[in-house]
């Protein structure tokens, strides 16, 4: 079923959500797309049914995503996974991150999700209509947000690393050399907003681009795209990680090289951008020197392994900490000597 938006935004501003269903069968719906309709039918006003809708789902899926992060920090046996074993958040950096999350989500989130609603309808973005677009409908959807939202983060970041918007408002998210879950959306609410702009942009310009598109689209949309973010914030590679089966992926490996060198790796799905543009050299390096020390070292004890490996990495976020210095300007940055 097909919905003229400017109808749909005259009904819902003159009718109750009662009388824009009454011409549907509800009967005849899926379970979901039904509870679907009762939600709306209960609030009895679309704006605040999609607005707290969607500030709960993201609530949910945050920090529902982060705990099984936290208790995996609490157990020993996982240290043999994590990228930087010897950095395991304690419950106070968990508790001073939570306080500053959730900061960010009431004074930037909520009130940008609750504006969402009346938006995404002057786009011509289905909210309370039923029944649901198919499966072939919005895979191809998602897929295009995805990428959107990685080329526009890349770009983003890469901005966010350059003198005052890295020392006024980037550094907050750099806290943590060794991310951990929670520590996903710990940062500035205007990185927040900026950052944000490219999960959101990309729905939006597609909606007012082709005016067809549902916010349940949308949702699993943010849904997938929290838990890469939470998930590249680990701190974790696991050999069933997602960039062992997809090798575009970037995963947590990826992402925790970022926080511990500071520089290269500025993408969050993909790594294509960081390819192509040649930003991920420091990280192609230091993996090659990672493989090299192994080889050399397959005979030694794992002690010795564990120690050179630790040696690597101090080295690494060394370099990482001169390159925060002179990002911020606290450091002058090193002259090049040109050779004759």
């Amino acid at each position: 079923m097909t919905f003229n938006a400017t109808t749909v935004a005259a009904a819902a501003a003159h009718a109750s959500v009662h009388h824009l269903y009454a011409n549907i069968d509800l009967t005849k719906l899926s379970w979901l797309e039904q509870m679907w309709a009762a939600w709306y039918m209960w609030i009895d006003n679309p704006i605040i049914a999609t607005g707290l809708m969607s500030f709960l789902l993201h609530e949910f899926v945050y920090f529902g995503r982060s705990i099984p992060w936290i208790i995996i920090d609490s157990i020993p046996f996982f240290r043999r996974w994590k990228l930087q074993p010897n950095k395991v958040p304690t419950a106070q950096e968990q508790w001073e991150c939570t306080k500053m999350v959730l900061f960010s989500h009431f004074t930037i989130e909520l009130p940008a999700i609750w504006l969402f609603h009346p938006m995404a309808e002057n786009f011509g973005m289905n909210t309370w209509q039923v029944p649901f677009p198919s499966w072939t409908t919005m895979l191809p959807q998602i897929a295009i947000f995805f990428v959107f939202e990685d080329l526009f983060h890349y770009f983003a970041h890469q901005a966010l690393h350059t003198g005052p918007l890295y020392k006024h408002i980037h550094k907050i998210h750099h806290k943590y050399s060794a991310p951990f879950g929670l520590a996903a959306e710990y940062a500035h609410p205007a990185e927040v907003f900026i950052l944000g702009t490219g999960t959101i942009a990309g729905p939006v310009l597609y909606c007012w681009y082709t005016r067809n598109l549902h916010i349940l689209t949308v949702y699993i949309w943010i849904t997938l795209r929290l838990f890469q973010a939470i998930d590249a914030h680990s701190g974790y590679d696991f050999p069933w990680s997602l960039q062992h089966i997809l090798p575009f992926w970037s995963g947590a490996e990826h992402h925790d090289f970022h926080h511990m060198a500071f520089t290269n790796n500025f993408s969050t799905s993909f790594r294509w951008c960081d390819r192509i543009f040649g930003t991920d050299d420091k990280y192609r390096e230091y993996r090659a020197r990672i493989d090299a020390s192994k080889a050399a070292m397959k005979n030694k004890s794992k002690a010795e392994r564990e120690e050179a490996e630790r040696n690597l990495m101090a080295e690494i976020e060394a370099e990482g900490q001169r390159a925060e210095a002179i990002a911020e300007g606290s450091m002058p940055a090193p002259k090049t000597v040109k050779v004759q």
